[in-house]
């Protein structure tokens, strides 16, 4: 059983986490959802995915991206065809590989989850012992009941053992794996020139005309696109922050919380350190068994608490003022330092000459237990009361954000009473395109974009529907200016595009000179280039030189030396490469064969689990409702789809 759980470690630790892996989205749902008038936008064999299912997989999905990108990832990437489609092909693969499960018989037995669930970190409390509070705790947080989370997690362990037999198990030919390593040490000798179009602008010949027949025929590129500046609303617990008003009697009181809390944490952890010393006080050879076992350290706990060498002026004071002052082999009493509770034990003194005279080093061990910093409490008050607003925040965001949709629906003609409701005013932005919001990311959301260029919005003047644009923030917007389409005047471009064109036409003068001077080379005859200075280069490390340059390096006969090649530049022109060494690997490292073996294994091993599931898909006869999907794109934040050949109706007063 532990072999199992040691096995799915990984999975048992972050695995309920990850939902934007294709096998990990939305689990135990669909045992408990009503089915009576769901709209279906799948079906894999009997089995409907809704989309109620598919919209929490996606906003799931969202959400962990967001988490995963620390809140720097665009909006718009968050609501792409790409990420819907692959939502959806996430429940589909999902669903046939449970089906398949199922059929062959495989089953987590219950005394088997209740031990992996009591094996989750995050269900343990201080004392490393399963905690049911937390797990409590949990579920309240999640909205999940206890069955709702067993039948998740039961279902993402039978996955993850379906996989398993897809993972680390393929073989890879010795030969196969021996060539690829020596080719990814390989090292060649390169050095280049590129051939820019400029100094050929003087022998680039246009006709009098062409700048006119290139505008004419070429209409596209010179239509100003349709542009707006609106005005618009956010509504997000970032934006309300600075209106939460939190009084000091209750940062008093979260002020006292904390330290209480802290006081405890730190009690627990010297408490833990005191039962560790007096192990090493009767048996002080247990010192390396201990820090590996207790320590929490990541850096130094594997390795028995182990620090190495290092002088004055490297740790903190007090821990070095502690290590300074013990002889070798010597374990000092309980030392305090930022980072918590330390037992060290110096194990070498050696000395040193430096620029201010002979000093010494000192190796030491250390078993460390973290605990928050006292510091942390002092003067904390402000963080305190930043994050009692955030609190505050995020509850009027869900109190608000049903009344601030409908609002905005239903007093459609200004933004004045949104405004008012979430006290807030109204953003202008600069001119924007059906394309995007400039350097404004908020306004780059497409299901944004796509509102405001609506025939409503537009010719109507009607407020857009509220748009969920990123996790938790909906804006609303309306039309304060509009420019339709528009063609450049060929009198305001014409000097550009001429140039636009000569240099063009140099960049082919440059191209054709550069293929001459290649054959030349190829010939074995004498050219007169400046070649840039040689480099000894391998497929992982570049040195700096521009990726098309290191391709055609690497094409090159490795055979004769030296050995050219060319290009065309794609800013124009032409850029040679010589090739005049290559360098084999004399030894390779053991680790980096085992890292080739195992990632061929893990390619072959995933290229054969895609065809599986393939062949499953097939079978279960699956099929999209493809008008039900598309219509999950359109219907805005808070506000069902439009019917099948309608659009919702819009509400006046």
């Amino acid at each position: 059983m532990f072999d199992f759980v040691a096995r799915h470690k990984k999975l048992v630790q972050f695995g309920l986490f990850l939902v934007f892996v294709p096998f990990i989205l939305v689990g135990a749902f669909e045992y408990f959802r009503g089915g009576g008038g769901a709209q279906v936008i799948a079906e894999v064999g009997d089995y409907q995915i809704t989309r109620e299912e598919f919209s929490r997989a996606l906003r799931d999905r969202q959400q962990a991206l967001q988490q995963l990108a620390q809140g720097r990832i665009e909006p718009g990437m968050l609501d792409s065809p790409e990420l819907r489609y692959s939502t959806l092909e996430g429940l589909i693969q999902r669903r046939v590989l449970l089906d398949r499960a199922l059929r062959s018989g495989m089953t987590i037995g219950d005394a088997q989850l209740q031990e992996i669930i009591a094996e989750l970190p995050l269900f343990r409390d201080d004392t490393n012992k399963f905690s049911f509070a937390r797990y409590e705790q949990f579920l309240k947080y999640e909205g999940m009941t206890p069955v709702m989370f067993e039948a998740r997690l039961r279902q993402d362990l039978m996955l993850e053992h379906l996989k398993d037999g897809y993972a680390g198990s393929n073989f890879v030919p010795k030969t196969v794996i021996e060539q690829l390593v020596r080719l990814s040490e390989q090292q060649r000798e390169v050095s280049h020139h590129t051939i820019a179009p400029d100094k050929y602008l003087g022998r680039a010949q246009l006709e009098a005309d062409a700048a006119q027949k290139h505008y004419a025929a070429n209409p596209d590129e010179f239509r100003v696109p349709e542009q707006v500046r609106i005005e618009y609303l956010v509504l997000s617990p970032d934006a309300l922050v600075p209106r939460m008003q939190v009084s000091a009697a209750e940062v008093d009181a979260a002020f006292q919380q904390q330290v209480v809390s802290v006081g405890k944490e730190r009690e627990r952890a010297r408490a833990r350190a005191e039962e560790v010393l007096a192990e090493l006080r009767r048996n002080p050879a247990r010192f390396e068994e201990l820090a590996k076992k207790h320590s929490q350290d990541p850096g130094s706990a594997a390795n028995g608490g182990d620090l190495g060498f290092f002088g004055r002026g490297v740790m903190t004071k007090a821990f070095e003022d502690a290590v300074f002052k013990l002889k070798e082999g010597e374990i000092s009493p309980i030392v305090s330092s930022d980072f918590g509770f330390h037992i060290i034990r110096v194990t070498g003194v050696r000395p040193v000459a430096g620029a201010k005279g002979k000093g010494e080093e000192r190796r030491a061990s250390h078993v460390l237990f973290t605990a928050p910093k006292e510091a942390e409490i002092k003067g904390g008050k402000s963080e305190i009361e930043l994050e009692l607003k955030r609190q505050a925040a995020r509850r009027r965001f869900a109190e608000t954000a049903d009344s601030f949709n409908n609002v905005v629906y239903e007093q459609s003609e200004s933004l004045k009473a949104a405004a008012e409701l979430i006290n807030s005013e109204p953003r202008q932005s600069g001119w924007i395109t059906r394309e995007g919001g400039g350097d404004n990311a908020l306004l780059a959301n497409p299901k944004l974009l796509q509102a405001v260029f609506s025939e409503d919005v537009l010719k109507n003047k009607h407020n857009t529907e509220v748009v969920e644009v990123a996790a938790n923030t909906l804006v609303a917007a309306r039309v304060i200016e509009h420019k339709p389409a528009a063609m450049q005047p060929f009198e305001s471009i014409h000097a550009a595009l001429e140039k636009k064109l000569r240099l063009r036409e140099a960049g082919k003068l440059a191209a054709e000179e550069g293929r001459k001077l290649l054959e030349q080379l190829r010939q074995g005859k004498a050219a007169q280039i400046a070649w840039s200075a040689p480099q000894l280069i391998s497929r992982s490390d570049h040195k700096g030189l521009p990726e098309p340059v290191v391709q055609q390096a690497f094409r090159l006969d490795a055979g004769k030396s030296p050995s050219y090649g060319g290009f065309e530049a794609p800013q124009g022109g032409y850029t040679l490469v010589r090739m005049t060494r290559v360098v084999e690997p004399s030894t390779i490292p053991g680790e980096k064969r085992d890292a080739f073996v195992q990632a061929l294994r893990q390619l072959r091993g995933q290229e054969e689990f895609g065809a599986y599931v393939a062949s499953l898909k097939k079978k279960a006869e699956v099929t999209i409702r493809k008008e039900q999907f598309e219509a999950t794109e359109q219907a805005p934040a808070g506000q069902p789809a439009a019917p099948p050949g309608g659009q919702p109706r819009r509400g006046r007063l």
